[in-house]
């Protein structure tokens, strides 16, 4: 008999991935988990054709993942990480994710907080979108041609919060009251970077309505945090990579003796 019930194999069971694992355990699912010292190759060649592999790492470990998954699995990668690009996957011979952008937060000690519904794309976005509704956090389906524009939009709101947030402090709310300006003057550096690594032209006006949005679904969300200074570092290499000039980032990576 079949089972009704496929295996999910999670790699990376820190907060964010045990959001998806409780999920998924509520809706009857056996979740296989993948930590740092698992070897991968020892779980595929036990669970060869599980129903969906979700990488949940961070995304500075995202590429080391990927570059060792193995290969049974590729065609079943789902994606949920911050700074996420089409490039991240394709170079890795994956080409048709499951891709999330996450609007919800889990920091340890307190419940899971929704900001607002996080859109899905691919092809085992319903299974996750039914298991999360499942447990009460919003997420919904989005066709596979609407995930870019919903990627960008998630990119500016983290690197406008964290980049403008190095220089005001603060919550993302009193960020765009206070100091729309250089939130502005930030997203429009961001953004053009966003179109180098796309590739293609963004939709600007509506990566802003989604951004606002995010921010008035959760105004006391803090601006920066950690990773900021180098999502900051990042961007400025992907804009000498471009040639693009970024005069607000690189004035606000200097004012924090960052590396320009």
């Amino acid at each position: 008999m079949n089972d009704p019930h496929p295996p999910v194999v999670l790699i990376g069971v820190g907060e964010m991935g045990g959001v998806f694992a409780r999920a998924l355990l509520k809706a009857g699912n056996t979740v296989v988990p993948v930590i740092r010292a698992t070897p991968m190759v020892e779980v595929a060649a036990r669970t060869p054709e599980p129903i969906l592999v979700l990488i949940a790492v961070g995304e500075d470990d995202l590429d080391g993942v990927l570059s060792s998954l193995p290969t049974p699995w590729k065609e079943r990668v789902v994606l949920i990480q911050n700074e996420l690009l089409p490039r991240d996957w394709v170079r890795h011979g994956i080409t048709d994710p499951t891709v999330g952008v996450i609007w919800f937060e889990k920091k340890r000690g307190t419940d899971t907080k929704v900001i607002v519904s996080s859109p899905f794309a691919g092809p085992r976005a319903q299974f996750l979108v039914d298991a999360l509704n499942g447990d009460h956090i919003d997420a919904h389906v989005v066709g596979s041609d609407e995930i870019i524009d919903e990627l960008v939009a998630k990119n500016l709101y983290i690197l406008v919060a964290n980049i403008a947030g190095l220089e005001t402090g603060g919550s993302v709310g009193d960020l765009w009251a206070s100091h729309e300006d250089l939130a502005r003057s930030v997203g429009t550096e961001v953004l053009a970077i966003q179109e180098y690594l796309v590739g293609s032209e963004v939709d600007a006006d509506a990566a802003y309505r989604s951004m606002i949005a995010a921010f008035d679904g959760d105004p006391e969300h803090g601006t920066t945090g950690r990773s900021a200074p180098r999502r900051l570092q990042r961007a400025l290499g992907h804009a000498r990579d471009a040639g693009i000039e970024v005069p607000t980032l690189t004035e606000i990576a200097r004012a924090h003796s960052l590396d320009v």
